[in-house]
């Protein structure tokens, strides 16, 4: 019609200029119809177009039924609304409308709703869009993920900070979206920009940071003491979005990053050894999003943080710890329990207090200003955490009890208690007993203390080439290895292969040779046979003394 109404205009005006064309010859000239060229000659202005009003004759019966369900639904609770497939499952069970389709009925609903909404006074929310000036401003938010974590399928929660001007993210996953989880992940993502919003930044009503909303006061809110305390050492501000649905949209650029993160970074679910493990894999997806364009946006996003990064206020001089902290008794079994988990210490410290900090994916354990136990925090509900180092001292006491321990079944486990230690520990039974060699081996993993474990490993692999089962001989070999070439060569002490260089001035224990092997002659030394020590020159000299008393040597020596 546009074409024809184009063609009429230029005739208009070809017989303006050439008066004397026909109007069949105008016709003829632009391929349009003589009426056309008419009605252009009589009025250049094309008359409005006409809309054809379709008929429907189906759903023409039940419009009114279809109405009064949507005007019911203006005062009905929000998650109890009609939807165009429960309105025609009504329509056919109520009125039998069998002919129906449900596009039909959809196409009817979005239209006629607006109205029914408009009618009724309802407000729409028009979105206003925003710019964000560099380094003002920030969003929160938590997204709910699953992950196979250790060969199990869990759920966790992924922080997301954004900033709001370049759409730089930071992502981690925690076992929950507690407080400490909030803080730590604050921490992270100060660390990662290397600075703070120095305006605002946006957060939902989370019970981490809010109390209490305070109703009728705008954004006013009654904020956690420890949450306060945190955002004063940052020294930045909070802005809370408005309560339920109406204040969903203030928050849609993080909102928005959750999702494509979870559709492009966690599709399929990931799997890991651990949270660390996976966030780690997620620090190097993050660099790899610089490169990526949001939107329509001319520059990536690493581009625009670059811009924006120096605008950012510094970070404070300390750190701050985000973890919560709690005094707990050691039972007798050396554990203290946090959140329905148990967590091992050294066993010098049953029956006292400590004071733990249970942090987002760590939890430690202070005496005092000392560290004396860190664990990864555990995921499940009634699981433990126990470390081998932490019943050495007891185990020494008890050899007996270490075999069937759970200390030691979680050393094999995670790899701690290696295949030297199993070859060591044998041997030693073999030649000292259960009980003793027992002892052997608890000294060799109290070595681990202050040597280096791949130091340790090929000392305990060279002590047991020249057949010595002793820990004091375990000990200098390990100590030598600190002492050979670093390289990767035969000669490195940084392997447990690395006991070649060793060789050359071998610690042998003559005591533990003949116990292993009394007829062989081990690792190349030759036979021993010089004959056995005597005593006969000591008693000589006793035999003299008695001939020279003690009280006549003496009035000799005055005289």
């Amino acid at each position: 019609m546009a074409v024809v109404l184009t063609a009429a205009a230029a005739a208009v005006a070809v017989a303006t200029e050439y008066w004397f064309v026909s109007i069949r010859g105008l016709a003829k000239r632009y391929q349009i119809g003589r009426d056309t060229v008419r009605q252009a000659l009589s009025d250049p202005l094309p008359p409005p177009r006409k809309t054809p009003v379709r008929s429907s004759p189906r759903l023409d019966a039940f419009k009114h039924s279809i109405d009064a369900m949507l005007i019911e639904d203006t005062t009905a609770p929000r998650k109890q609304r009609h939807t165009a497939r429960r309105i025609l499952t009504r329509l056919i069970e109520e009125h039998g409308a069998e002919e129906l389709s449900c596009s039909t009925v959809r196409d009817y609903v979005r239209v006629r709703r607006a109205q029914i909404d408009v009618e009724a006074g309802r407000r729409v929310e028009v979105l206003v869009s925003q710019e964000h000036a560099p380094g003002a401003e920030a969003e929160v938010d938590f997204g709910e993920v699953w992950v196979v974590l250790n060969g199990l399928r869990t759920k966790c929660q992924m922080f997301v900070f954004r900033l709001s001007h370049s759409g730089k993210a930071i992502h981690r996953i925690y076992p929950t979206q507690a407080q400490e989880a909030f803080l730590e992940g604050h921490v992270e993502a100060f660390k990662e920009i290397g600075g703070v919003p120095v305006r605002h930044i946006r957060y939902d009503n989370l019970t981490s940071a809010v109390t209490a909303v305070v109703f009728g006061q705008g954004r006013q809110r009654q904020e956690n003491d420890r949450w306060v305390l945190f955002r004063s050492h940052y020294g930045f501000d909070a802005f809370y979005f408005q309560p339920g649905i109406s204040g969903a949209h203030e928050k849609g650029g993080v909102e928005g990053e959750v999702g494509w993160f979870r559709r492009n970074r966690l599709s399929p679910m990931p799997a890991a050894e651990s949270l660390d493990e996976l966030n780690d894999r997620i620090r190097e997806w993050e660099t790899q999003d610089e490169g990526r364009r949001i939107t329509d946006r001319i520059r990536t996003i690493g581009q625009d943080f670059a811009a924006e990064q120096p605008f950012l206020a510094p970070l404070p001089a300390e750190d701050f710890d985000p973890g919560l902290v709690l005094n707990l008794r050691v039972d007798r079994s050396s554990m203290v329990t946090v959140r329905m988990a148990k967590y091992s210490v050294p066993a010098r410290f049953i029956g006292r207090t400590l004071r733990v900090s249970l942090r987002a994916s760590r939890v430690v354990v202070f005496d005092g200003r000392s560290v004396v136990a860190r664990h990864q925090r555990i995921v499940s509900k009634c699981g433990q955490s126990v470390q081998l180092d932490h019943y050495l001292e007891v185990l020494k006491t008890k050899p007996g009890a270490l075999p069937g321990s759970t200390a030691l079944a979680r050393a094999r486990a995670s790899g701690a208690f290696t295949s030297a230690h199993e070859a060591f520990w044998a041997a030693s039974r073999r030649v000292n007993g259960d009980a003793d060699g027992t002892r052997e081996l608890i000294d060799v993993l109290l070595l681990h203390r202050s040597l280096d474990a791949g130091d340790i490993q090929a000392g305990i692999i060279a002590a047991l080439e020249v057949g010595a089962v002793s820990a004091d001989v375990v000990a200098v070999l390990a100590r030598r290895q600190t002492t050979l070439p670093s390289g990767g060569g035969p000669g490195s002490g940084r392997h447990p292969g690395a006991h070649a260089e060793a060789k050359v001035q071998r610690v042998v224990s003559l005591t533990q040779r003949r116990l292993m092997d009394p007829a062989a002659v081990i690792a190349g030394l030759p036979p021993d046979s010089r004959p056995l020590p005597s005593v006969l020159a000591y008693d000589e000299l006793l035999a003299k003394r008695a001939d020279h008393p003690a009280g006549i040597a003496s009035k000799e020596n005055i005289s």
